[in-house]
């Protein structure tokens, strides 16, 4: 009788890792959830809708946006990091959801180090310092010099205490021994109206968000938060280039909960790697202000475990209070 249910269990085991190298090998059979932390928009908001669509096509599922905002994005981390670990949930992950939230939020509902499984990075975003016309500020020398001459005077505007953009140029900052007066607002929306009136005078933003109004010269583009330049815009100098090392571009990947399969995870990283390659997927991006940036699986769980000591490090050594 032992022998028996011994037998049938053994049994039971090996049909149960059949179905599971099926399932992983016919992967995916039914829609894929992409979670979103912001409204409809922004930068992860459209990379989810240009990448989704393409990731359609590839995998043949259709990839559906779930927008969940609030609470800078760790209520969709929360709610990926909760779901099944079967491929069919995915997040957007602009890092501050991975680097950022454990340094505002003490009793953050994921731990970001063990909630989810890397599948690729696919994007960067490029951050810009950008002044007000009126100002007469034209490049960065012009703006360290006029805040090295009128201290916490001149302001900037960002979208909210603690995201990529108010981090960046507090480093920025240190690194240029001035001090600018911090003041957050609730997105793009709200603060480049704000430059290009003059209300304040100086702003930090996703490339798009300035570039128009600098066409029409009612901003002026200072510098890029890079150590290089970016093509989208060649002749903006990147602050990497006057202080060595400096580099706060936002990287956009994707995220599945913990314990996903790597079978899966393969297939995924190697679909997105596939959507961002097409010469017609660069130039959509490069029209939103992105730059395709591929990394496996591997790669990006190493980015983002060196953008988590690098933020920690960056908000410590500034003294920027998030809370």
């Amino acid at each position: 009788m032992r022998l028996e249910i011994r037998m049938w269990f053994l049994l039971l085991s090996s049909l149960m890792l059949v179905a599971t190298g099926a399932s992983a090998e016919d992967y995916p059979t039914r829609p894929i959830r992409l979670v979103v932390g912001y409204a409809p928009g922004g930068s992860p908001d459209a990379v989810a809708r240009t990448l989704g669509q393409r990731l359609s096509e590839i995998l043949k599922q259709p990839f559906v946006i779930d927008n969940r905002p609030g609470a800078s994005g760790t209520i969709a981390a929360n709610q990926t990091a909760k779901a099944a670990s079967d491929g069919y949930t995915l997040f957007v992950n602009d890092i501050s959801q991975y680097a950022i939230t454990p340094l505002l939020y003490k009793d953050l509902p994921y731990d970001p180090k063990t909630a989810f499984t890397p599948i690729a990075l696919a994007v960067m975003v490029p951050l810009v310092v950008a002044a007000s016309a009126k100002t007469g500020i034209k490049t960065l020398s012009d703006l360290v010099r006029q805040a090295k001459a009128n201290p916490g005077k001149i302001n900037y505007g960002s979208p909210g205490i603690g995201s990529p953009h108010h981090i960046a140029m507090e480093v920025f900052c240190r690194e240029a021994g001035i001090v600018l007066t911090h003041i957050p607002y609730k997105g793009a929306s709200q603060y480049i109206p704000a430059v290009v009136s003059g209300e304040i005078q100086v702003v930090i933003s996703a490339f798009t968000g300035a570039a128009p109004y600098a066409k029409t010269g009612q901003v002026n583009l200072l510098g890029v938060t890079s150590e290089k330049r970016f093509s989208v815009a060649p002749d903006v100098p990147a602050i990497g280039e006057f202080y060595k090392g400096y580099e706060f571009s936002q990287g956009i990947g994707i995220l599945a909960p913990a314990g996903l399969s790597p079978e899966i995870v393969a297939k995924l990283s190697a679909a997105v790697k596939t959507a961002i390659a097409g010469p017609d997927m660069n130039e959509r991006l490069i029209k939103l202000g992105l730059i395709s940036t591929w990394l496996s699986s591997q790669d990006y769980a190493e980015y983002l475990r060196q953008n988590l000591d690098k933020y920690k490090r960056a908000v410590d050594e500034s003294h920027i209070i998030l809370n």
